[in-house]
């Protein structure tokens, strides 16, 4: 493939709108894959990314500009390189954008998503060294062919559409979390933020991996009482217009929530998560995935009394990722209720902007290349 082109939509300036231009196709190296992007998902958390990153974040790097964005790729393998023996050309993946080195402490023990250099590829880093993995890997999935390591590979099967397969890294993210907290069957979970776009995620696979009551709140009743309709049976929800968290776990539960999973988006007062960890039974697990920002005062000496943990739970596995793809196969979480919104890469400047306006996490927006 090299000395073709391909189409790539390049952001230059940080809170300027992305350029769509030619750039070179890439060329796989030992133990990569190319792979021809069918739809890319549009994170709502991007266009914050790419207008305030620098002013939030400055310690953690973005990808040299310009720079080809997209966190969420799903496509086609179109060429391999040498030493990929579990992928070949025609084969439908989901491309999972954690990239690691391989190479320090935490990887050489295989805890690849606490490496020292741990990067989004089309997205950031999360330490002052993970620019070196952002450069190595400099496709996002906001182009019509995109390089990626094997080891990043999810492989789909006919019955998952590539639009659907592009809501994988907010549905591995809930589900990782749910992992870490242990839930299964005869386990009541909390989820602040159930209606959004990584809350919607953990209900669906809170219910498949068997927990028998999900109590979910947020603020927009209308939503609220979507997700509810989803499974009325185990299923619970609460506006927090409507008082504490915590006052409402403990007037319809008898012991409290065995797990509570944080999924509220930028902006939400700290005192939604104090008031559910209050909601946590003796021994029970919180884990935060949301982006709840800054100071949260605990009472830790409430914690220790009661052996209560807190977690932090940043992403999620190619394996983990395989996992899932089983699981929504085998018809245990059914990705139909997503309502695809679909953007030509021409368009992906528009795209990103109106994202704000959406129908909680119902809507499922995708930018399709649609390459040649």
């Amino acid at each position: 493939m090299t000395g073709r082109t391909m189409r790539a939509a390049r952001l230059h300036e940080v809170g300027e709108p992305m350029v769509l231009e030619d750039v070179l196709l890439p060329t796989p190296s030992v133990g990569e894959v190319v792979v021809r992007v069918r739809a890319c998902g549009i994170v709502p958390n991007l266009a914050n990314v790419l207008a305030n990153w620098g002013v939030w974040f400055p310690q953690n790097p973005l990808p040299t500009l310009p720079s080809i964005f997209g966190l969420d790729p799903a496509g086609v393998i179109e060429e391999v390189g040498s030493d990929v023996t579990a992928f070949k050309p025609g084969d439908r993946v989901y491309v999972n954008p954690g990239r690691y080195c391989n190479e320090c402490l935490a990887c050489r023990r295989g805890d690849h998503i606490n490496c020292d250099s741990f990067a989004f590829t089309g997205y950031f880093g999360f330490t002052a060294t993970s620019r070196r993995m952002l450069d190595r890997y400099p496709y996002g999935g906001l182009a019509e062919y995109m390089l990626a390591p094997q080891y990043s590979l999810v492989k789909l099967p006919d019955s998952i559409s590539f639009e659907h397969a592009a809501r994988l890294g907010y549905l591995g993210t809930g589900y990782s979390a749910l992992r870490k907290a242990n839930v299964g069957s005869n386990q009541t979970v909390l989820i602040n933020g159930i209606s959004g776009t990584l809350g919607l995620g953990v209900a669906l696979f809170a219910l498949a991996m068997g927990a028998t009551r999900i109590l979910g709140t947020g603020r927009n009743r209308e939503l609220l009482d979507r997700v509810r309709a989803l499974a009325p049976g185990r299923i619970e929800v609460h506006s927090m217009l409507d008082g504490p968290v915590d006052e409402w776990v403990h007037t319809i539960t008898e012991r409290g929530v065995d797990a509570y999973v944080d999924a509220l988006g930028p902006g939400a007062p700290p005192e939604s998560m104090q008031q559910a960890i209050k909601a946590l039974r003796r021994g029970g697990i919180a884990v935060n995935v949301g982006a709840t920002a800054g100071m949260v005062p605990l009472d830790v000496h409430h914690m220790m009394d009661n052996q209560l943990k807190l977690e932090g739970s940043l992403w999620f596995t190619a394996a983990e990722g395989q996992e899932m793809i089983s699981i929504i196969d085998s018809g245990l979480v059914d990705l139909s209720i997503f309502e695809n919104v679909v953007s030509p890469l021409e368009k992906v400047n528009d795209a990103i902007s109106g994202i704000s306006v959406r129908n909680g996490g119902f809507s499922n927006f995708v930018v399709v290349p649609e390459s040649n």
